[in-house]
Formats: C-alpha cells, sequence, structure tokens
C-alpha cells in the first residue's frame, strides 16, 4: 500500500487555492512547534458564505494538502458550515493520512477555525 492516496498526491502537486486576500475578512494563522508546519488562511466572506478563501502553508507534503483540501471543502459553504469542519472530514476528503500525519488535517482545522473566529471578532466591532 501506498503511504499517501493519489488525493494527498494530487492537492501536494497541484495545491488549490494557494496565496493571499489582501483585503480578507478573515485571517488565521496556526502552527505546530514539534513539526515546524504553519499554515495561514484567508477568507472573503459576502452574505454569510465563503466568496473565496486563499491559503499559505510552511510544511510538509501533508501540510499542503491538507490546507488545499479544507479551502476545497469549505469554499462557497455558509459559515454555519465551515464552523463544523474537522480535521477527520479533511482526512476522509484526501482519502486518509497515515496516523503520524494527522497532526497536519488538525492544523488545517484549526487554521480555518482561527479564521472564521478572526472573522467574527471583526464582525462584531
Amino acid at each position: 500500500m501506498a503511504l499517501y492516496s493519489e488525493k494527498v498526491m494530487d492537492h501536494f502537486r497541484n495545491p488549490r487555492n494557494v496565496g493571499v486576500i489582501e483585503d480578507a475578512d478573515g485571517i488565521g494563522e496556526v502552527g505546530n512547534a514539534k513539526c515546524g508546519d504553519i499554515m495561514k488562511m484567508y477568507l472573503k466572506i459576502e452574505d454569510d458564505v465563503i466568496r473565496d478563501v486563499k491559503f499559505e502553508t510552511f510544511g510538509c507534503g501533508s501540510a499542503i494538502a491538507s490546507s488545499s483540501m479544507a479551502t476545497e471543502l469549505i469554499k462557497g459553504q455558509p459559515v454555519s458550515e465551515a464552523m463544523k469542519l474537522t480535521n477527520k472530514a479533511v482526512a476522509e476528503a484526501l482519502d486518509g493520512l497515515p496516523d503520524y500525519k494527522m497532526h497536519c488535517s488538525v492544523l488545517a482545522e484549526e487554521a480555518i477555525q482561527s479564521a472564521l473566529d478572526d472573522y467574527r471578532k471583526k464582525k462584531e466591532s
């Protein structure tokens, strides 16, 4: 059995939604000191729907693939649905990750939650 699924390899080799949204409505950045991965997510939200999402990830192939898949899963979704995204959903959408790489999907979930928290704070002020 291959270490990584074809979907992981595809999202690593051809990541979707890479970049920065200059006028982002929500920005979240998280990192894992143990492995050195850092993820930054940018959200553009209109009428409570995620119209655009971009990411910058410094990390391993699993971190990049998890970031890419997570953005695909929330793009076009209402904020209320994006808030429900779990690391398990990210890993399942990638057809699985090795156990020792599951923390990458956790980082993707945390980066999105952080960006959504930032959006909520900005909206309230």
